[in-house]
């Protein structure tokens, strides 16, 4: 996941840097419930991973306009990452 400061071995992309490039580069093709969302991260394949204002973490697949939700909250994706550690 991206922050505010990264380290290089992410990109110097920050939070705010993918937000406001995901939201130059879709605009109003993306759904009305990603426009408010902020980006975090991305899968690898340029699809950007989002969180929207009730923390739930969607995924948008830039290729086909759709969307997916991964996680109903940050608690339950954190969660689920220490499951696959352990």
């Amino acid at each position: 996941m991206h922050a505010f400061s990264n380290e290089s071995l992410i990109g110097k992309a920050t939070v705010v840097d993918l937000t406001l490039k995901f939201r130059d580069t879709y605009g109003e093709s993306v759904p009305r419930e990603l426009r408010n969302s902020y980006v975090i991260s991305d899968d690898g394949s340029g699809n950007p991973i989002l969180m929207d204002t009730a923390g739930k973490i969607t995924i948008y697949f830039h290729d086909s306009g759709e969307s997916e939700l991964l996680y109903n909250s940050l608690q339950e994706l954190l969660a689920s990452t220490i499951l696959k550690i352990i």
